[in-house]
């Protein structure tokens, strides 16, 4: 009886040789690093070896609290997530469209998804030319209406050299200026994050979810003589309610640990440092600075925050979705 139970047992953790592989990836280059950049936060390590490395508790966290250019960048990184309803709405506005069945259907999805598998440097490149305030497309474009308009000595933003912005923040402290008030870089990079979202993944989501509901529901609605937009509000909506709740929890989990590509690519965190948000904070204080217990505490507090945020929303914002 033994001797017949044993190959079987064997068996059972044949899966697991094939698992090992993995499981050691995961161990060596993602589960090492996090419990490392964790016990680092705790330590005054520094890459420049121009001390001993030792246990500092929990300063690296009160020097957070205070630094100020810390909560310069978060404030950044919060106004960079401005135009993300925007987005979602254009999204969905698209799903909506297409989901009609409209000539070509195929080939708009094509273009408008063809932003997503483009390499994001040569996009950001593209769009870093396109903002150049004496020769780039967009302001010849403004001028030239603003010109017909009799405005003749009228000029386009300085958008990726200009520190103005349509909140009126300050520069070098948190707070409100006058003075900053206007187009400018971070306003730039939210023009170009609504475009490069609202023909992607969350597009195909709601396009996903429009499939999902049934048609006799809509047919009845319009039966009863519901018009598009009572059409939208009562059934389209509620039922896109769990997609809706998903994008929109991805989307902020995505803008507070985004940034960073686009501050190294197109403003190197310019100018005077309002288009850094924290992942380019992060990349500063660790790699330029060579602070990597600082930038490793950095880094835990950013995930404190998307913690609590997606535990809030899940509380508060999944009961809608859960109804639906």
């Amino acid at each position: 009886m033994e001797s017949a139970l044993k190959p079987r047992s064997k068996i059972r953790f044949v899966p697991l040789y094939f698992l090992l592989p993995n499981l050691a990836g995961f161990l060596v280059f993602t589960a090492g690093p996090v419990i490392y950049s964790f016990v680092a936060s705790f330590t005054n390590l520094n890459l420049q070896g121009t001390m001993d490395t030792r246990f500092v508790g929990v300063q690296n966290y009160t020097e957070l609290a205070h630094d100020e250019r810390f909560w310069l960048n978060f404030i950044n990184t919060v106004y960079l997530m401005l135009g993300t309803p925007v987005s979602i709405a254009l999204s969905l506005w698209l799903a909506i469209l297409l989901h009609r069945k409209i000539r070509g259907g195929d080939t708009f999805k094509a273009l408008l998804f063809l932003p997503s598998v483009t390499s994001g440097v040569a996009i950001m490149i593209l769009w870093k030319n396109l903002y150049n305030p004496d020769f780039g497309p967009i302001n010849s474009a403004i001028e030239a209406v603003l010109h017909s308009l009799g405005f003749a000595n009228a000029h386009g933003p300085q958008w990726l050299q200009s520190t103005n912005n349509l909140a009126a923040l300050d520069v070098e402290h948190v707070g409100i200026a006058k003075s900053q008030f206007g187009l400018g870089a971070r306003d730039a990079l939210n023009i170009l994050g609504i475009w490069a979202a609202i023909g992607g993944s969350n597009m195909l989501l709601y396009l996903a979810g429009l499939s999902n509901i049934a048609p006799e529901l809509t047919e009845a609605a319009q039966v009863d003589g519901a018009g598009n937009w009572h059409v939208f509000k009562r059934i389209t909506w509620p039922q896109l309610a769990p997609t809706t709740f998903f994008i929109v929890v991805m989307s902020i989990i995505g803008g507070l640990q985004g940034g960073f590509e686009t501050a190294r690519v197109m403003t190197q965190g310019g100018p005077a440092g309002t288009t850094s948000t924290m992942a380019y904070y992060i990349y500063t204080k660790a790699f330029q600075e060579y602070r990597i217990g600082y930038a490793s505490a950095v880094s835990w507090l950013l995930f404190a925050m998307i913690l609590a945020f997606t535990l809030v929303n899940w509380r508060f914002g999944n009961k809608d979705a859960t109804l639906a």
